[in-house]
């Protein structure tokens, strides 16, 4: 699925690196705890996340994920996004909830990490 469509699911709007139209992702997996993250291969995944803030990007760095999700109507500052688009992840935000996402995307097509 393509980012732009995810996006269009959740009601989400697109923030952060510019949206690569190639891109696809196939697997989804949700987490606060960054150590979860760090865990698996995130190979075309996007992580769902309630977490708003630079460790978020960070592990995202490490863990090659080229998309994340954040839920709960959380904001990201201008110093996240900043480092979004250095590390050329995107970010899409959303009002609902992290559970509510989870089950839109489920719903749609995109399988569990595991």
């Amino acid at each position: 699925m393509k980012i732009k469509e995810i996006a269009a699911l959740v009601d989400g709007e697109i923030v952060g690196a510019p949206v690569d139209e190639n891109y696809e992702v196939h697997k989804a997996f949700a987490s606060d705890l960054m150590s979860d993250v760090l865990r698996y291969s995130m190979e075309e995944t996007v992580l769902i996340t309630g977490l708003c803030n630079n460790q978020t990007m960070r592990t995202s760095e490490m863990s090659d994920l080229r998309v994340v999700l954040i839920g709960r109507d959380k904001q990201p500052d201008e110093e996240m996004l900043e480092l979004a688009e250095d590390l050329d992840i995107t970010l899409i935000k959303s009002k609902y909830s992290i559970f509510k996402i989870s089950g839109i995307l489920y719903g749609a097509g995109i399988q569990p990490l595991y």
